[in-house]
């Protein structure tokens, strides 16, 4: 039976960190678009300014699946709530109960934190996920559109 483990990321950490946002990028057939390095792990994650946190998933203490968070905040709810950017568990580690693990361990976090919403955005197409993420009771939003600005048209909006 396996031993699943979660706990706080380190910034010993950052090396596997990295090794985890790789394979989740090939997963989303876009390892072409990752820029991090571990020394922008280690200041994003662990600098004196950082807003982002990390937990690894450990299995016999192994590392093997990663969740990446942060707090933002709702105007509506006057509460902050817990925002998943990135969850990965290794393909050789799914179907452990790691994935259930991360996202209970964050529930938790943000139930702690008093935060009124705990949420992610998973790709249309990643059915297993999609499916996942129905069983535990979570509700895809259907009338808000994602919107992002980056590169060039960022750079040209803070310029103007």
């Amino acid at each position: 039976m396996s031993k699943l483990a979660i706990r706080p990321a380190t910034i010993n950490d950052c090396q596997q960190i990295l090794a985890f946002i790789t394979e989740l990028a090939i997963y989303e057939k876009a390892e072409h678009e990752v820029e991090s390095t571990v020394s922008d792990l280690e200041k994003t994650l662990f600098g004196e300014n950082a807003t982002a946190h990390c937990v690894i998933c450990e299995n016999e203490n192994e590392a093997i699946g990663f969740a990446v968070y942060f707090f933002n905040y709702s105007t509506w709810q006057g509460r902050n709530g817990l925002y998943l950017e990135d969850l990965f568990v290794s393909q050789s580690a799914r179907g452990t109960g790691a994935g259930k693990a991360l996202l209970k361990h964050l529930a938790k976090l943000a139930v702690d934190n008093n935060c009124g919403r705990f949420e992610w955005s998973v790709l249309d197409w990643n059915t297993p996920a999609i499916e996942f993420y129905d069983s535990l009771g979570a509700k895809p939003k259907s009338e808000w559109l994602g919107y992002r600005l980056d590169g060039a048209a960022l750079e040209k909006l803070a310029a103007s």
